[in-house]
């Protein structure tokens, strides 16, 4: 069976690390982590790496996807910090020239939010530009209702990377939408499909593994340690002796 791709996230509101939970934004409040003091953006990310060597972060700039400044100088000092460190930023882009100018700022992967899209216009644009190897779709569901364009659903146009988010389980230990990410990889043409939300234990993992998921992204069960470092050995490979 092939190994998951396992992806520590970090929601980011004015500079500092808040703790995601059924996808309330308004609620969020500063981090606790049994992995690091604090919730500066630097400690959090090496307490996270002390846990295991991830090759890639998941931030979500809060700030910017609700339109009220962002965490640019965090996601910069970041990049500096851990320059091996592969980042997937989603920032609330809505066109192809927001993405284009990120690529140029060499601060992560662009992670178009399907809440903050219009239609297909960007996808179909990025598509056919050198972002296309670049860019991440996030396809974001509250409970049963999804956030963005219906069209958006159609696979024709998904890059190869895309996220299943469940906003309603992120930070709920209610399990993985195994549903919704079966039905979604039925139709995803070869697409590489990444559950978030709801992820409780190793259990969860397996399960998402068996159910074909290329990867996963999680952070509170890696806070509270229900998911550690002999799990993460288990399904995302023993990390190479230095």
């Amino acid at each position: 069976m092939n190994l998951l791709e396992i992806i520590p996230v970090i929601d980011l509101r004015k500079g500092e690390v808040v703790h995601a939970r059924l996808g309330q934004r308004a609620a969020y409040r500063p981090v606790r982590s049994s992995l690091c003091e604090g919730s500066a953006p630097a400690a959090v990310v090496e307490g996270l790496l002390g846990l295991y060597p991830f090759p890639t972060l998941y931030a979500a700039d809060l700030d910017a996807i609700e339109g009220n400044g962002d965490n640019l100088a965090s996601l910069t000092a970041l990049r500096r910090r851990f320059p091996a460190l592969a980042l997937w930023v989603d920032a609330g882009f809505r066109d192809p020239d927001q993405c284009l100018g990120w690529l140029q700022r060499d601060l992560g992967d662009p992670v178009l939010g399907s809440e903050t899209q219009s239609g297909l216009g960007s996808l179909a644009r990025l598509a056919a530009s050198p972002a296309a190897g670049r860019t991440v779709l996030s396809l974001d569901f509250a409970d049963d209702r999804f956030l963005g364009p219906a069209e958006l659903l159609q696979a024709a146009l998904w890059p190869s990377r895309v996220i299943v988010m469940t906003l309603a389980r992120v930070g709920s230990g209610a399990g993985p939408d195994l549903a919704r990410l079966s039905r979604l990889s039925a139709g995803g043409f070869g697409r590489r499909l990444y559950a978030a939300g709801g992820v409780r234990d190793a259990d969860d993992l397996r399960r998402l593994q068996e159910a074909g998921a290329a990867g996963v992204l999680i952070a509170s069960a890696l806070h509270d340690g229900r998911i550690g470092r002999e799990d993460l050995e288990r399904f995302a490979g023993r990390p190479a002796r230095r």
